[in-house]
């Protein structure tokens, strides 16, 4: 261990997690704007000064609550792969989907309430990931084209994940298959078809 890394007490992640978890259970029972700090203490067993060393209010809460979990399977996803290949980008999209369904079934009228939140987070730490991933892969290229290259994917990631959820009828795995051609190659495969 360096001298700048220090090692987190078990006690406060079960803590923050204890937290976390408690907050997801409320939101499962009622929305997110109606939910106090009040709550979650109770809830959690936890006082209001415990509650604020881990979160400056309930959206930040919210935030890292959402963050935590799906950014956590798209990074285990992503670092099981080299490169950012075809299986890849469908084992990132299933994780997103799962999270969307898992959410929405909870937390269906918080999910409601919150989705532009949720979808601009969600975007914002797919682009970091994809970033990163694309730096690996791309080292020699501008920093601008792979963060131009990252937003692209994780809006379309995201994008492709809502489509499915409000207008697709087939499994995600078929989905995003059916959809790899143009998401892999771009333009290349409409010039090419012709």
């Amino acid at each position: 261990m360096t001298m700048n890394e220090t090692k987190i007490d078990p006690r406060i992640k079960r803590t923050r997690k204890l937290i976390m978890d408690s907050f997801i259970e409320l939101a499962m029972k009622k929305d997110v704007k109606d939910i106090t700090i009040k709550d979650i203490t109770a809830e959690a067993t936890v006082n209001r000064a415990t509650f604020y060393s881990h979160f400056t209010d309930k959206y930040d809460l919210l935030e890292k609550s959402l963050t935590e979990d799906l950014m956590m399977n798209v990074s285990n996803e992503i670092a099981q792969h080299e490169k950012l290949t075809e299986d890849t980008i469908v084992s990132i999209f299933l994780s997103i989907t799962t999270f969307h369904l898992s959410l929405s079934s909870q937390c269906r009228r918080s999910f409601q309430a919150f989705s532009v939140t949720i979808e601009a987070i969600i975007k914002k730490k797919l682009e970091a990931i994809f970033y990163q991933a694309l730096l690996k892969q791309h080292q020699t290229d501008s920093d601008e084209s792979l963060r131009i290259a990252a937003f692209m994917l994780s809006w379309g990631i995201y994008g492709a994940s809502v489509d499915w959820k409000q207008s697709s009828s087939i499994a995600p795995e078929e989905y995003i298959r059916l959809a790899l051609p143009y998401f892999m190659y771009g333009m290349d495969f409409y010039v090419t078809a012709e």
